[in-house]
């Protein structure tokens, strides 16, 4: 009898913690999706600022902060400190922005809680907060003309997905 390590005190179905991984009205397929638990995972970005920039989000597709529980929240933070961490070294970076727009007045362009996650570099923006210019929504058009910011193809998120998924072996099985 083969042992199932789901978290069965989650009070998910084990349907939930498979194939399902919606981003707001996005269903996103599970090759971009590199670390997933009972109540967050995190995806590699398709519009990344810099090199290991990802979005952790909860399972539960809310657009507000103050909307999840407790434990959402708890675990949202867990892992985005446990991913920054592990991302920083992955990328040799020197620290770690974490950034949340909170409502679309704050920049948000996709209604669905989630934390932006950036290894960092000693002068990768100059000055230091233009890194928020280039998260925020009215700065998107500007950022993205005098930039090497593009979208990614399916494959390239794909095999970053699978990269960063051999960091986290505590992670439930991404099918």
């Amino acid at each position: 009898e083969m042992c199932d390590k789901r978290d069965r005190g989650s009070g998910l179905s084990d349907q939930s913690l498979s194939a399902m991984y919606q981003f707001g009205p996005f269903v996103l397929p599970a090759s971009e999706v590199f670390f997933a638990n009972a109540l967050v995972f995190a995806i590699v970005n398709t519009r990344p600022i810099v090199p290991g920039h990802v979005l952790v989000l909860p399972r539960r597709v809310l657009p507000r902060m103050a909307q999840l529980d407790a434990n959402e929240l708890a675990a949202l933070w867990a892992a985005a400190q446990m991913i920054g961490t592990r991302l920083e070294k992955h990328h040799d970076a020197s620290a770690t922005t974490f950034a949340v727009q909170d409502g679309r007045d704050a920049g948000q362009t996709v209604p669905h809680t989630h934390v932006h996650v950036l290894p960092r570099r000693a002068c990768d923006f100059e000055p230091n907060d233009k890194v928020y210019d280039a998260l925020d929504t009215t700065s998107m058009m500007r950022v993205d003309a005098d930039s090497n910011r593009v979208d990614r193809s399916a494959e390239e998120m794909g095999v970053e997905a699978l990269e960063l998924r051999s960091l986290f072996p505590e992670s439930l099985r991404i099918e």
